[in-house]
């Protein structure tokens, strides 16, 4: 009852009396007065007014199940959802849903990671309260090798809410770095558990860098963060929610066709290195081309110097721009 409550003070210009809630949710005005009680004591400014009712100062960056809840708009992300103060890491939490039976579209955010991993077991760091550290676990019913096309469906999901909630210019770096301004935003780690031909679960894990104001030594020349992009504290639960409704519509076009054809257009309008230089940092075949886009499967398709188009698949190879990360 506290996400509905919360959604109705957030779509209030003034006030909404007891009763009106009380009418709403077939409960007691001691029922309601508790929930409003709670919600002040999680971080909420509500106003209370005699002949009135209640109204919802202000928005600050609370971060709970209910803040998160109140704004979800999908369909069947999120239904299971679960909040955790502090925990290892969020993949590793979705992972033991999964195999303890929970279904399609689990969610687990933290509020802090302690165990918090990027691509190749690097660290992701994870300050407490500050970012975005989430995952979702799928149940898919298609063969392992389209697995990896999720990870570029999150980064568009990813790019496309932060265009939306905080008007920034984002775009992705092939496969699935998002970036503003040339600086990366957010980082994605996904997980498979499969047997030959068949895929257990996926778990798709998003870390986004949205308050945190100052990166160690090693990225901060290649890192950046919504708050500093700008100029202002930014609210981390409306970027999660749309992130997810963005998800759960181009993952359903994805099962239409079993691949990114119906999403390329979205794709490649925001691909950085879309018809620029870049390096394929291929141990075996190292090389300089021109970005074309990708394909329907998320190949990233160069062009060589003598006009051949080379796939390239996202696994251990890595693409730069010839003068930096982009």
């Amino acid at each position: 009852m506290k996400a509905e409550i919360l959604a109705l003070l957030r779509e209030q210009d003034g006030y909404i009396s007891g009763q009106e809630l009380c009418d709403r949710f077939g409960v007691s005005r001691t029922a309601v007065w508790k929930a409003i009680k709670q919600l002040k004591e999680s971080g909420y400014e509500i106003e209370a007014v005699p002949n009135k009712g209640y109204h919802l100062i202000g928005q600050t960056d609370v971060l709970t199940k209910n803040e998160i809840e109140s704004r979800m708009k999908t369909a069947w992300i999120g239904k299971k959802l679960y909040y955790k103060e502090t925990t290892g890491s969020t993949n590793i939490d979705v992972k033991k849903l999964l195999e303890d039976g929970a279904g399609e579209g689990v969610l687990v955010i933290g509020g802090e990671q302690t165990q918090g991993r990027g691509r190749r077991g690097r660290s992701w760091q994870s300050p407490p309260n500050t970012n975005i550290y989430m995952s979702l676990g799928l149940r898919p019913d298609y063969q392992p090798d389209l697995a990896p096309m999720v990870t570029l469906i999150q980064a568009m999901a990813v790019a496309d809410a932060i265009r939306d909630v905080c008007n920034l210019p984002t775009q992705i770096k092939w496969p699935n770095d998002v970036v503003i301004h040339g600086k990366k935003i957010c980082g994605i780690l996904t997980e498979m558990s499969a047997e030959t031909g068949y895929i257990q679960y996926v778990v798709i894990g998003t870390g986004i860098n949205v308050n945190i104001r100052e990166f160690p030594d090693d990225i901060k020349d290649t890192a950046t963060s919504l708050a500093i992009e700008k100029g202002e504290t930014v609210l981390r639960a409306p970027v999660i929610a749309k992130t997810m409704e963005y998800f759960e519509s181009y993952y359903e076009k994805f099962l239409k066709t079993g691949d990114l054809s119906l999403l390329l257009e979205d794709y490649n309008r925001i691909l950085v290195n879309q018809n620029q230089v870049v390096k394929v940092l291929d141990p075996q075949n190292a090389f300089e081309g021109i970005a074309k886009g990708i394909d329907e499967k998320g190949q990233l398709l160069v062009e060589r110097e003598d006009g051949s188009l080379e796939k390239i698949f996202a696994g251990e190879v890595s693409v730069r721009g010839v003068y930096g990360y982009v």
